[in-house]
Protein backbone atom coordinates (compact mmCIF):
# COMPACT_ATOMS: atom_id res chain seq x y z
CA UNK A 1 0.00 0.00 0.00
CA UNK A 2 1.50 3.37 -1.08
CA UNK A 3 1.63 5.86 1.78
CA UNK A 4 0.96 9.58 1.50
CA UNK A 5 4.64 10.46 1.83
CA UNK A 6 6.10 7.49 -0.03
CA UNK A 7 7.86 6.53 3.24
CA UNK A 8 6.86 4.04 5.91
CA UNK A 9 3.26 4.33 7.14
CA UNK A 10 2.55 6.75 9.96
CA UNK A 11 0.70 5.43 12.99
CA UNK A 12 -2.83 6.14 11.68
CA UNK A 13 -2.03 4.54 8.33
CA UNK A 14 -0.74 1.48 10.18
CA UNK A 15 -3.92 1.27 12.28
CA UNK A 16 -6.03 1.36 9.11
CA UNK A 17 -3.83 -1.20 7.35
CA UNK A 18 -4.20 -3.57 10.31
CA UNK A 19 -7.96 -2.96 10.65
CA UNK A 20 -8.60 -3.71 6.96
CA UNK A 21 -6.30 -6.74 7.02
CA UNK A 22 -7.90 -8.20 10.16
CA UNK A 23 -11.47 -7.53 9.09
CA UNK A 24 -12.14 -5.00 11.85
CA UNK A 25 -13.68 -2.82 9.11
CA UNK A 26 -14.66 -3.67 5.55
CA UNK A 27 -14.31 -0.12 4.23
CA UNK A 28 -12.60 2.96 5.61
CA UNK A 29 -14.94 5.86 6.36
CA UNK A 30 -13.64 9.19 7.63
CA UNK A 31 -15.04 12.68 7.95
CA UNK A 32 -13.86 16.27 8.14
CA UNK A 33 -16.15 17.96 10.72
CA UNK A 34 -15.57 21.75 11.00
CA UNK A 35 -17.85 24.04 12.94
CA UNK A 36 -19.08 26.78 10.56
CA UNK A 37 -18.14 29.63 12.89
CA UNK A 38 -15.21 31.05 10.95
CA UNK A 39 -12.91 30.57 7.98
CA UNK A 40 -10.59 27.58 7.82
CA UNK A 41 -6.85 28.05 8.35
CA UNK A 42 -3.83 26.02 7.32
CA UNK A 43 -4.11 23.94 10.49
CA UNK A 44 -7.46 22.71 9.18
CA UNK A 45 -5.75 21.97 5.86
CA UNK A 46 -3.71 19.29 7.61
CA UNK A 47 -6.91 17.65 8.87
CA UNK A 48 -8.56 17.96 5.46
CA UNK A 49 -5.58 16.39 3.72
CA UNK A 50 -5.39 13.63 6.32
CA UNK A 51 -9.07 12.64 6.34
CA UNK A 52 -9.75 12.98 2.63
CA UNK A 53 -6.28 11.71 1.74
CA UNK A 54 -6.67 8.52 3.78
CA UNK A 55 -10.04 7.85 2.17
CA UNK A 56 -8.46 8.22 -1.27
CA UNK A 57 -5.44 6.15 -0.31
CA UNK A 58 -7.43 3.19 1.05
CA UNK A 59 -10.37 3.30 -1.37
CA UNK A 60 -12.74 4.55 1.31
CA UNK A 61 -15.15 7.44 1.72
CA UNK A 62 -14.91 10.80 3.47
CA UNK A 63 -17.83 13.02 4.44
CA UNK A 64 -17.78 16.78 4.83
CA UNK A 65 -19.85 17.41 7.94
CA UNK A 66 -20.68 20.70 9.59
CA UNK A 67 -20.94 20.57 13.38
CA UNK A 68 -23.60 23.27 13.51
CA UNK A 69 -24.74 22.88 17.12
CA UNK A 70 -24.20 26.51 18.24
CA UNK A 71 -26.50 28.91 16.34
CA UNK A 72 -25.02 31.91 18.19
CA UNK A 73 -21.81 31.74 16.12
CA UNK A 74 -22.60 29.86 12.92
CA UNK A 75 -23.48 31.27 9.51
CA UNK A 76 -24.13 30.15 5.94
CA UNK A 77 -21.19 32.35 4.85
CA UNK A 78 -18.80 30.07 6.72
CA UNK A 79 -20.38 26.92 5.29
CA UNK A 80 -19.87 28.21 1.76
CA UNK A 81 -16.29 29.30 2.42
CA UNK A 82 -15.39 25.90 3.90
CA UNK A 83 -16.83 24.08 0.90
CA UNK A 84 -14.78 26.33 -1.43
CA UNK A 85 -11.62 25.64 0.57
CA UNK A 86 -12.04 21.86 0.53
CA UNK A 87 -12.68 21.89 -3.22
CA UNK A 88 -9.75 24.25 -3.84
CA UNK A 89 -7.45 21.78 -2.09
CA UNK A 90 -8.62 19.21 -4.63
CA UNK A 91 -10.88 17.02 -2.50
CA UNK A 92 -14.43 15.80 -3.04
CA UNK A 93 -16.70 14.61 -0.26
CA UNK A 94 -18.70 11.43 -0.42
CA UNK A 95 -21.64 13.05 1.36
CA UNK A 96 -22.39 16.54 2.66
CA UNK A 97 -23.82 16.35 6.19
CA UNK A 98 -24.85 18.67 9.02
CA UNK A 99 -25.20 17.93 12.72
CA UNK A 100 -28.54 19.71 12.50
CA UNK A 101 -29.74 16.88 10.23
CA UNK A 102 -29.69 14.70 13.35
CA UNK A 103 -31.27 16.97 15.97
CA UNK A 104 -34.33 14.71 16.34
CA UNK A 105 -32.16 11.62 16.76
CA UNK A 106 -29.96 13.42 19.30
CA UNK A 107 -33.05 14.30 21.31
CA UNK A 108 -34.23 10.69 21.26
CA UNK A 109 -30.84 9.51 22.51
CA UNK A 110 -30.93 12.12 25.28
CA UNK A 111 -34.31 10.66 26.32
CA UNK A 112 -32.76 7.21 26.25
CA UNK A 113 -30.04 8.33 28.66
CA UNK A 114 -32.64 9.87 30.97
CA UNK A 115 -34.77 6.70 30.90
CA UNK A 116 -31.76 4.60 31.91
CA UNK A 117 -30.93 6.95 34.77
CA UNK A 118 -27.76 8.21 33.11
CA UNK A 119 -28.73 11.85 32.57
CA UNK A 120 -30.44 14.47 34.69
CA UNK A 121 -31.60 18.09 34.52
CA UNK A 122 -29.50 20.44 36.65
CA UNK A 123 -30.66 23.91 37.74
CA UNK A 124 -27.26 25.06 38.96
CA UNK A 125 -25.76 28.08 37.25
CA UNK A 126 -22.78 27.61 34.90
CA UNK A 127 -20.49 29.13 37.55
CA UNK A 128 -21.82 26.73 40.20
CA UNK A 129 -21.33 23.74 37.91
CA UNK A 130 -17.80 24.88 37.13
CA UNK A 131 -16.90 25.39 40.76
CA UNK A 132 -18.31 21.99 41.78
CA UNK A 133 -16.37 20.12 39.12
CA UNK A 134 -13.23 19.94 41.24
CA UNK A 135 -9.62 19.95 40.12
CA UNK A 136 -7.03 17.49 38.89
CA UNK A 137 -6.16 16.74 42.52
CA UNK A 138 -9.57 16.99 44.18
CA UNK A 139 -12.89 15.32 43.31
CA UNK A 140 -15.98 17.23 42.27
CA UNK A 141 -19.12 17.78 44.31
CA UNK A 142 -22.35 16.12 43.21
CA UNK A 143 -25.18 18.40 42.15
CA UNK A 144 -28.14 18.69 44.56
CA UNK A 145 -30.32 17.82 41.56
CA UNK A 146 -28.38 14.68 40.63
CA UNK A 147 -30.82 12.20 42.18
CA UNK A 148 -34.01 13.46 40.57
CA UNK A 149 -36.36 10.74 39.41
CA UNK A 150 -36.52 9.65 35.79
CA UNK A 151 -40.06 11.05 35.58
CA UNK A 152 -39.03 14.47 36.88
CA UNK A 153 -36.06 14.62 34.51
CA UNK A 154 -38.25 13.68 31.53
CA UNK A 155 -40.78 16.35 32.48
CA UNK A 156 -38.11 19.04 32.90
CA UNK A 157 -36.27 18.10 29.72
CA UNK A 158 -39.58 18.29 27.86
CA UNK A 159 -40.12 21.80 29.25
CA UNK A 160 -36.63 22.74 28.08
CA UNK A 161 -37.53 21.59 24.57
CA UNK A 162 -40.90 23.37 24.60
CA UNK A 163 -39.21 26.72 25.17
CA UNK A 164 -40.94 27.66 28.44
CA UNK A 165 -37.62 28.04 30.29
CA UNK A 166 -35.17 30.88 29.84
CA UNK A 167 -31.59 30.58 28.60
CA UNK A 168 -29.37 29.31 31.40
CA UNK A 169 -32.28 28.16 33.58
CA UNK A 170 -31.02 24.59 33.51
CA UNK A 171 -29.00 22.06 31.51
CA UNK A 172 -29.05 18.34 30.87
CA UNK A 173 -26.00 16.57 32.32
CA UNK A 174 -24.69 13.03 32.03
CA UNK A 175 -24.60 11.11 35.29
CA UNK A 176 -21.18 9.47 35.33
CA UNK A 177 -18.75 10.04 38.24
CA UNK A 178 -17.92 13.31 39.99
CA UNK A 179 -14.73 11.72 41.37
CA UNK A 180 -13.48 10.51 37.98
CA UNK A 181 -9.78 11.28 37.41
CA UNK A 182 -10.71 12.69 33.97
CA UNK A 183 -12.56 15.94 34.61
CA UNK A 184 -14.41 15.57 31.30
CA UNK A 185 -16.20 12.60 32.85
CA UNK A 186 -17.52 14.52 35.87
CA UNK A 187 -21.14 14.78 34.80
CA UNK A 188 -20.55 16.82 31.62
CA UNK A 189 -23.27 19.07 30.19
CA UNK A 190 -25.07 17.45 27.25
CA UNK A 191 -27.75 20.03 26.33
CA UNK A 192 -28.29 23.72 27.03
CA UNK A 193 -31.18 26.12 26.40
CA UNK A 194 -30.49 28.67 23.66
CA UNK A 195 -33.31 30.74 22.22
CA UNK A 196 -31.52 31.55 18.99
CA UNK A 197 -32.64 30.96 15.43
CA UNK A 198 -30.53 28.36 13.64
CA UNK A 199 -29.33 29.16 10.12
CA UNK A 200 -30.74 25.85 8.87
CA UNK A 201 -33.46 24.69 11.27
CA UNK A 202 -34.81 28.14 12.04
CA UNK A 203 -36.77 28.31 15.30
CA UNK A 204 -37.66 24.61 15.48
CA UNK A 205 -35.30 24.09 18.42
CA UNK A 206 -34.43 26.10 21.50
CA UNK A 207 -32.21 23.43 23.05
CA UNK A 208 -28.95 22.45 21.41
CA UNK A 209 -26.53 19.58 22.09
CA UNK A 210 -22.97 20.24 23.21
CA UNK A 211 -20.20 19.30 20.80
CA UNK A 212 -19.01 16.36 22.91
CA UNK A 213 -22.54 14.94 22.96
CA UNK A 214 -23.11 15.32 19.22
CA UNK A 215 -19.70 14.34 17.88
CA UNK A 216 -19.69 10.60 18.47
CA UNK A 217 -23.35 10.23 17.58
CA UNK A 218 -22.78 11.94 14.24
CA UNK A 219 -19.97 9.48 13.54
CA UNK A 220 -22.23 6.55 14.49
CA UNK A 221 -25.09 7.70 12.25
CA UNK A 222 -22.76 8.12 9.27
CA UNK A 223 -20.96 4.83 9.80
CA UNK A 224 -17.60 6.50 10.35
CA UNK A 225 -15.00 3.85 11.13
CA UNK A 226 -12.04 6.05 12.13
CA UNK A 227 -12.87 9.36 13.78
CA UNK A 228 -9.60 11.27 13.47
CA UNK A 229 -9.19 14.27 15.79
CA UNK A 230 -6.42 16.54 17.01
CA UNK A 231 -4.69 15.87 20.33
CA UNK A 232 -6.81 18.27 22.39
CA UNK A 233 -9.65 15.74 22.05
CA UNK A 234 -7.62 12.88 23.54
CA UNK A 235 -8.97 13.60 27.05
CA UNK A 236 -12.48 13.67 25.60
CA UNK A 237 -12.25 10.16 24.15
CA UNK A 238 -13.53 8.40 27.32
CA UNK A 239 -16.69 10.55 27.12
CA UNK A 240 -16.94 9.87 23.36
CA UNK A 241 -16.88 6.13 24.14
CA UNK A 242 -19.24 6.40 27.14
CA UNK A 243 -21.92 8.17 25.13
CA UNK A 244 -21.72 5.56 22.37
CA UNK A 245 -21.85 2.67 24.82
CA UNK A 246 -24.97 3.88 26.60
CA UNK A 247 -27.47 4.32 23.77
CA UNK A 248 -28.56 2.17 20.82
CA UNK A 249 -26.26 3.52 18.10
CA UNK A 250 -26.31 1.97 14.60
CA UNK A 251 -22.52 1.66 14.35
CA UNK A 252 -19.49 1.90 16.63
CA UNK A 253 -16.81 4.36 15.48
CA UNK A 254 -13.42 4.68 17.17
CA UNK A 255 -11.54 7.91 17.81
CA UNK A 256 -7.83 8.45 17.11
CA UNK A 257 -5.83 11.61 17.80
CA UNK A 258 -2.90 13.25 16.03
CA UNK A 259 -0.83 16.38 16.63
CA UNK A 260 -2.30 19.55 15.18
CA UNK A 261 -0.30 21.83 12.89
CA UNK A 262 1.34 24.80 14.60
CA UNK A 263 3.09 27.18 12.22
CA UNK A 264 5.75 29.70 13.20
CA UNK A 265 5.02 33.43 13.26
CA UNK A 266 1.25 33.04 13.25
CA UNK A 267 -1.77 32.14 15.37
CA UNK A 268 -4.28 29.37 14.70
CA UNK A 269 -7.02 30.39 17.11
CA UNK A 270 -10.32 31.19 15.39
CA UNK A 271 -11.05 33.63 18.18
CA UNK A 272 -7.84 35.56 17.62
CA UNK A 273 -8.21 35.45 13.85
CA UNK A 274 -11.74 36.84 14.19
CA UNK A 275 -10.37 39.58 16.43
CA UNK A 276 -7.74 40.49 13.83
CA UNK A 277 -10.53 40.89 11.29
CA UNK A 278 -13.00 42.74 13.53
CA UNK A 279 -10.38 45.21 14.78
CA UNK A 280 -9.23 46.00 11.25
CA UNK A 281 -5.69 44.79 11.91
CA UNK A 282 -6.00 42.82 8.67
CA UNK A 283 -8.18 43.47 5.66
CA UNK A 284 -10.64 40.62 6.09
CA UNK A 285 -10.44 36.85 6.35
CA UNK A 286 -8.68 36.59 2.97
CA UNK A 287 -5.96 39.10 3.77
CA UNK A 288 -2.79 37.50 2.31
CA UNK A 289 -1.07 37.79 5.70
CA UNK A 290 -3.68 35.55 7.33
CA UNK A 291 -3.10 31.80 7.80
CA UNK A 292 -6.62 31.17 6.51
CA UNK A 293 -6.90 28.98 3.44
CA UNK A 294 -8.61 31.82 1.56
CA UNK A 295 -5.79 34.14 2.66
CA UNK A 296 -2.96 31.91 1.47
CA UNK A 297 -4.93 31.25 -1.72
CA UNK A 298 -5.13 35.00 -2.37
CA UNK A 299 -1.44 35.35 -1.60
CA UNK A 300 -0.68 32.90 -4.40
CA UNK A 301 -0.08 29.56 -2.73
CA UNK A 302 -1.10 26.53 -4.76
CA UNK A 303 -3.28 23.66 -3.53
CA UNK A 304 -0.57 21.19 -4.53
CA UNK A 305 2.02 22.99 -2.38
CA UNK A 306 -0.29 22.85 0.64
CA UNK A 307 -1.00 19.17 0.08
CA UNK A 308 2.68 18.37 -0.27
CA UNK A 309 3.48 20.40 2.85
CA UNK A 310 0.89 18.52 4.89
CA UNK A 311 2.26 15.21 3.62
CA UNK A 312 5.90 16.16 4.26
CA UNK A 313 5.40 17.28 7.87
CA UNK A 314 3.84 13.92 8.59
CA UNK A 315 1.42 12.69 11.26
CA UNK A 316 2.53 12.14 14.83
CA UNK A 317 1.35 12.12 18.43
CA UNK A 318 3.72 14.89 19.55
CA UNK A 319 2.89 18.57 19.26
CA UNK A 320 5.56 20.74 17.65
CA UNK A 321 5.93 23.95 15.69
CA UNK A 322 6.70 23.85 11.96
CA UNK A 323 8.79 26.61 10.43
CA UNK A 324 6.93 28.67 7.87
CA UNK A 325 10.18 28.69 5.89
CA UNK A 326 9.60 25.01 5.11
CA UNK A 327 6.21 25.80 3.58
CA UNK A 328 7.84 28.59 1.58
CA UNK A 329 10.58 26.22 0.44
CA UNK A 330 8.01 23.76 -0.90
CA UNK A 331 6.10 26.50 -2.71
CA UNK A 332 9.30 28.01 -4.13
CA UNK A 333 10.33 24.64 -5.53
CA UNK A 334 6.98 24.25 -7.28
CA UNK A 335 6.78 27.79 -8.65
CA UNK A 336 10.34 27.64 -9.92
CA UNK A 337 9.25 24.92 -12.33
CA UNK A 338 5.76 26.23 -13.13
CA UNK A 339 5.61 30.03 -12.84
CA UNK A 340 6.03 32.19 -15.93
CA UNK A 341 8.93 34.64 -15.80
CA UNK A 342 8.24 38.35 -16.12
CA UNK A 343 10.00 41.65 -15.58
CA UNK A 344 8.74 44.19 -13.08
CA UNK A 345 10.50 47.25 -11.68
CA UNK A 346 9.27 48.08 -8.19
CA UNK A 347 11.24 51.31 -7.58
CA UNK A 348 11.87 52.74 -11.06
CA UNK A 349 14.89 54.77 -12.13
CA UNK A 350 14.85 56.05 -15.70
CA UNK A 351 17.64 55.16 -18.11
CA UNK A 352 18.14 56.91 -21.48
CA UNK A 353 20.31 54.96 -23.93
CA UNK A 354 21.69 57.89 -25.85
CA UNK A 355 23.15 56.01 -28.83
CA UNK A 356 20.00 53.92 -29.38
CA UNK A 357 17.94 55.26 -32.32
CA UNK A 358 15.02 57.47 -31.30
CA UNK A 359 11.63 55.98 -32.14
CA UNK A 360 13.05 52.49 -32.64
CA UNK A 361 11.34 49.56 -30.88
CA UNK A 362 12.68 46.01 -30.92
CA UNK A 363 10.69 42.99 -29.87
CA UNK A 364 13.04 40.72 -27.97
CA UNK A 365 12.29 37.05 -27.42
CA UNK A 366 12.27 35.83 -23.84
CA UNK A 367 11.70 32.31 -22.60
CA UNK A 368 8.70 31.97 -20.31
CA UNK A 369 10.31 29.46 -17.97
CA UNK A 370 13.89 28.15 -18.37
CA UNK A 371 12.94 25.14 -16.20
CA UNK A 372 10.20 24.12 -18.65
CA UNK A 373 11.14 23.93 -22.35
CA UNK A 374 7.48 23.46 -23.22
CA UNK A 375 6.47 26.79 -21.68
CA UNK A 376 7.32 28.67 -24.87
CA UNK A 377 8.44 32.26 -25.15
CA UNK A 378 7.10 35.79 -25.46
CA UNK A 379 8.16 39.07 -27.06
CA UNK A 380 9.20 42.01 -24.91
CA UNK A 381 9.48 45.56 -26.31
CA UNK A 382 12.83 47.35 -25.98
CA UNK A 383 13.34 51.06 -26.66
CA UNK A 384 15.68 54.01 -26.12
CA UNK A 385 14.19 54.77 -22.70
CA UNK A 386 13.85 52.08 -20.07
CA UNK A 387 13.48 51.76 -16.31
CA UNK A 388 15.66 49.77 -13.94
CA UNK A 389 15.50 49.29 -10.16
CA UNK A 390 16.82 52.29 -8.24
CA UNK A 391 18.84 49.95 -6.01
CA UNK A 392 20.66 48.66 -9.11
CA UNK A 393 22.58 51.95 -9.38
CA UNK A 394 25.14 53.45 -7.00
CA UNK A 395 27.33 56.46 -7.64
CA UNK A 396 30.03 55.33 -5.22
CA UNK A 397 29.69 51.57 -5.09
CA UNK A 398 31.55 49.27 -2.69
CA UNK A 399 33.70 46.45 -3.95
CA UNK A 400 31.83 43.56 -5.57
CA UNK A 401 28.91 45.77 -6.54
CA UNK A 402 28.21 44.22 -9.93
CA UNK A 403 25.37 46.47 -10.93
CA UNK A 404 25.36 49.88 -12.57
CA UNK A 405 27.62 52.78 -11.55
CA UNK A 406 29.37 55.60 -13.47
CA UNK A 407 31.68 54.03 -16.05
CA UNK A 408 30.57 50.45 -15.36
CA UNK A 409 28.67 48.15 -17.66
CA UNK A 410 25.93 45.61 -17.09
CA UNK A 411 23.89 43.21 -19.13
CA UNK A 412 20.19 43.96 -19.61
CA UNK A 413 18.31 40.66 -19.46
CA UNK A 414 17.36 39.45 -22.98
CA UNK A 415 18.68 42.74 -24.46
CA UNK A 416 22.09 44.46 -24.65
CA UNK A 417 25.12 45.42 -22.63
CA UNK A 418 24.98 49.06 -21.51
CA UNK A 419 27.51 51.39 -19.90
CA UNK A 420 26.64 54.30 -17.60
CA UNK A 421 28.08 57.60 -18.89
CA UNK A 422 26.38 60.14 -16.65
CA UNK A 423 23.51 61.08 -14.37
CA UNK A 424 20.75 63.71 -14.23
CA UNK A 425 19.77 65.21 -10.87
CA UNK A 426 16.75 67.07 -9.59
CA UNK A 427 16.95 70.37 -7.71
CA UNK A 428 17.58 68.50 -4.46
CA UNK A 429 20.56 66.68 -5.96
CA UNK A 430 18.85 63.31 -6.19
CA UNK A 431 19.68 61.16 -9.20
CA UNK A 432 16.53 60.93 -11.34
CA UNK A 433 17.94 59.66 -14.63
CA UNK A 434 20.92 57.77 -16.01
CA UNK A 435 22.56 58.39 -19.35
CA UNK A 436 23.95 55.24 -20.91
CA UNK A 437 25.35 53.81 -24.13
CA UNK A 438 24.65 50.34 -25.48
CA UNK A 439 26.78 47.95 -27.46
CA UNK A 440 24.78 47.22 -30.66
CA UNK A 441 26.74 43.99 -31.17
CA UNK A 442 25.70 42.53 -27.82
CA UNK A 443 22.04 41.72 -28.53
CA UNK A 444 20.98 38.83 -26.34
CA UNK A 445 23.53 39.90 -23.71
CA UNK A 446 26.69 38.35 -25.14
CA UNK A 447 29.74 40.59 -25.46
CA UNK A 448 31.17 40.30 -29.03
CA UNK A 449 34.77 40.39 -27.82
CA UNK A 450 34.16 37.80 -25.13
CA UNK A 451 34.66 40.18 -22.21
CA UNK A 452 33.06 39.20 -18.93
CA UNK A 453 30.11 41.26 -17.73
CA UNK A 454 29.13 40.13 -14.24
CA UNK A 455 25.94 42.07 -13.60
CA UNK A 456 22.57 41.31 -15.21
CA UNK A 457 19.62 43.63 -14.59
CA UNK A 458 15.91 43.37 -15.30
CA UNK A 459 14.16 46.34 -16.88
CA UNK A 460 11.01 47.53 -18.62
CA UNK A 461 10.61 49.72 -21.71
CA UNK A 462 9.44 53.21 -20.64
CA UNK A 463 6.83 53.83 -23.37
CA UNK A 464 5.40 50.32 -23.03
CA UNK A 465 5.52 49.80 -19.28
CA UNK A 466 2.25 49.31 -17.39
CA UNK A 467 1.83 51.02 -14.03
CA UNK A 468 0.91 48.53 -11.32
CA UNK A 469 0.47 48.24 -7.59
CA UNK A 470 2.61 45.65 -5.86
CA UNK A 471 1.92 44.42 -2.33
CA UNK A 472 4.81 42.95 -0.39
CA UNK A 473 3.95 40.68 2.54
CA UNK A 474 5.93 39.43 5.50
CA UNK A 475 5.08 37.51 8.68
CA UNK A 476 2.17 39.03 10.58
CA UNK A 477 3.95 38.50 13.91
CA UNK A 478 7.53 38.96 15.07
CA UNK A 479 7.54 36.06 17.57
CA UNK A 480 8.35 32.65 16.13
CA UNK A 481 6.28 30.67 18.64
CA UNK A 482 3.23 32.66 19.67
CA UNK A 483 2.60 30.26 22.56
CA UNK A 484 5.73 31.69 24.21
CA UNK A 485 4.43 35.25 24.69
CA UNK A 486 5.86 37.00 27.71
CA UNK A 487 3.65 37.20 30.77
CA UNK A 488 1.36 40.21 30.63
CA UNK A 489 1.64 40.56 26.87
CA UNK A 490 -0.84 39.63 24.13
CA UNK A 491 -0.65 38.95 20.43
CA UNK A 492 -0.97 42.69 19.65
CA UNK A 493 2.43 43.29 21.25
CA UNK A 494 4.04 41.11 18.60
CA UNK A 495 2.40 42.49 15.47
CA UNK A 496 4.91 43.13 12.71
CA UNK A 497 4.59 46.77 11.56
CA UNK A 498 6.19 45.81 8.24
CA UNK A 499 3.93 42.85 7.47
CA UNK A 500 2.47 44.72 4.49
CA UNK A 501 4.13 47.23 2.17
CA UNK A 502 2.13 48.70 -0.73
CA UNK A 503 4.06 50.07 -3.72
CA UNK A 504 1.97 52.14 -6.13
CA UNK A 505 4.59 53.36 -8.60
CA UNK A 506 5.72 50.01 -9.98
CA UNK A 507 6.17 49.38 -13.70
CA UNK A 508 5.69 45.98 -15.32
CA UNK A 509 6.06 44.52 -18.79
CA UNK A 510 2.93 44.83 -20.98
CA UNK A 511 1.73 41.22 -20.89
CA UNK A 512 1.19 41.44 -17.13
CA UNK A 513 -1.73 43.84 -17.63
CA UNK A 514 -3.83 40.86 -18.72
CA UNK A 515 -2.97 38.63 -15.76
CA UNK A 516 -6.03 36.96 -14.31
CA UNK A 517 -6.74 36.44 -10.62
CA UNK A 518 -4.26 33.98 -9.11
CA UNK A 519 -2.04 33.85 -12.22
CA UNK A 520 1.46 33.26 -10.87
CA UNK A 521 4.76 34.74 -12.04
CA UNK A 522 8.37 34.96 -11.09
CA UNK A 523 9.33 38.62 -11.27
CA UNK A 524 12.98 38.33 -12.20
CA UNK A 525 15.29 38.97 -9.24
CA UNK A 526 12.27 39.91 -7.08
CA UNK A 527 10.33 36.82 -6.08
CA UNK A 528 7.12 35.00 -6.90
CA UNK A 529 3.95 37.04 -7.35
CA UNK A 530 0.33 36.49 -8.27
CA UNK A 531 -2.38 38.77 -9.62
CA UNK A 532 -4.70 39.87 -6.84
CA UNK A 533 -8.50 39.73 -6.89
CA UNK A 534 -8.44 43.54 -7.13
CA UNK A 535 -6.37 43.44 -10.31
CA UNK A 536 -7.77 44.87 -13.57
CA UNK A 537 -6.11 45.50 -16.97
CA UNK A 538 -6.32 49.22 -16.21
CA UNK A 539 -4.82 48.82 -12.75
CA UNK A 540 -2.94 45.56 -12.26
CA UNK A 541 -2.32 44.53 -8.65
CA UNK A 542 0.19 41.85 -7.64
CA UNK A 543 0.85 40.15 -4.32
CA UNK A 544 4.28 38.83 -3.46
CA UNK A 545 3.73 35.21 -2.58
CA UNK A 546 7.26 34.38 -1.51
CA UNK A 547 10.69 35.93 -2.02
CA UNK A 548 13.42 34.27 -4.03
CA UNK A 549 15.59 33.98 -0.93
CA UNK A 550 15.55 30.40 0.32
CA UNK A 551 15.85 30.84 4.07
CA UNK A 552 14.80 27.23 4.72
CA UNK A 553 17.77 25.84 2.80
CA UNK A 554 20.08 28.15 4.74
CA UNK A 555 18.51 27.02 8.02
CA UNK A 556 19.13 23.38 7.05
CA UNK A 557 22.74 24.09 6.06
CA UNK A 558 23.34 25.92 9.35
CA UNK A 559 21.81 23.04 11.28
CA UNK A 560 24.09 20.54 9.55
CA UNK A 561 27.10 22.74 10.22
CA UNK A 562 26.20 23.06 13.90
Amino acid sequence: METQTGKGPHFIEQIIIDDLKNGVVDELRTRFPPEPNGYLHIGHAKSICLNFGLAEQFGGKCNLRFDDTNPAKEETEYVESIMRDVEWLGFHWNSLRFASDYFHQFYDWALELIHSGKAYVDHQTPDEIRAARGTLTSPGVESPYRDRSVEENLELFGRMKEGVLEDGACVLRAKIDMAHPNINMRDPVLYRILHRSHFRSGDEWCIYPMYDFAHGYEDAIEGITHSICTLEFEDHRPLYDWLLENVSVPSRPRQFEFARLNLSYTVMSKRLLLELVNKGIVNGWDDPRMPTICGIRRRGYTPSSIRRFCAEIGVSKANSIVDIEFLQFILREELNSTAQRAMAVLDPLKVVIENYPEGKVEMLEAENNPEDPGAGSRLIPFSREIYIEREDFMENPPKKFFRLSPGSEVRLKHAYIVTCRGVVRDDAGRVIELRCEYDPESRGGAAPDGRRVKGTLHWVSAPHAVRAQVRLYDNLFTLRDMSEMEEGKCYADYLNPDSQTILDGCLVEPMLANAGPSDRFQFLRQGYFCADLDSTPERPVFNRTVALKDSWAKMQQKGQAD
